[in-house]
């Protein structure tokens, strides 16, 4: 697991090679957010 100071150094380096907007970091995150929604309720067993 990365530490928060990791991950902002993480996303600061892909947004010099990779242009991306706040809007879209925060719509990849719904996105992920309801991905793993979704897969807790298809595959409950899965999810601890």
């Amino acid at each position: 697991m990365m530490s928060g100071a990791g991950l902002v150094r993480f996303f600061e380096e892909v947004e010099a090679k990779v242009s991306i907007s706040p809007y879209q970091l925060v719509f990849i995150a719904i996105m992920f957010a309801v991905t793993i929604l979704v897969l807790g309720y298809l595959a409950p067993v899965l999810v601890p």
